[in-house]
């Protein structure tokens, strides 16, 4: 894993700025190393008015190109906010529920009773979540199916897959508007 990067302000991503006073849910990353399944999870974040929140070390800097590319032209509307550490962001965030996603969860993510404001944390894509929070949140811990020959899916496909699960049960089959939540 690339070590910390510094994050020098970059012309396309406002850092830690809320565009809303209350986000359907929260996502977050913790030390992701690949720019573009960050631009791609940030494009769902987007559209989602899912709120984005990384703790490092990043494996890019925020200025990175690649990054930019796969948020395309959505930046302007992701909510990224940068913790130091995940005890920062549990004390900045506040969630109703913490969600660790993992191969290694008891409980699969459909499975899940998700609410306004919960928290859903995903690991860095070579090495996943540190096994002291799993055992720490053994009963939060979901995963999606998958056959054993296969290590693990991609991080922006495990976000968006669960994500939008978990956006579908609080707005209720996506039948209130997304702007306007509860």
């Amino acid at each position: 894993m690339a070590g910390p990067r510094s994050h020098p302000r970059s012309s396309f991503i406002r850092v830690n700025q809320a565009l809303h006073p209350r986000p359907w849910l929260h996502v977050v990353l913790v030390e992701p190393s690949i720019a573009p399944n960050v631009g791609n999870i940030a494009r769902t974040c987007a559209g989602a008015r899912l709120r984005l929140h990384l703790i490092p070390p990043l494996g890019f800097a925020l200025d990175d190109r690649r990054l930019k590319r796969a948020g395309l032209d959505y930046w302007p509307r992701v909510e990224l906010f940068l913790h130091e550490t995940f005890p920062a962001c549990l004390q900045a965030v506040r969630p109703h529920c913490v969600w660790l996603i993992t191969r290694k969860g008891r409980r699969i993510y459909t499975h899940a009773d998700f609410h306004l404001e919960d928290m859903l944390v995903f690991g860095n894509e070579s090495h996943g979540l540190p096994d002291a929070w799993l055992k720490q949140h053994a009963g939060r811990t979901l995963r999606i199916p998958q056959t054993e020959d296969v290590r693990s899916y991609n991080l922006a496909t495990a976000v968006g897959v669960v994500a939008l699960e978990a956006l579908r049960q609080v707005t209720g089959d996506f039948r209130r508007p997304l702007e306007t939540p509860p």
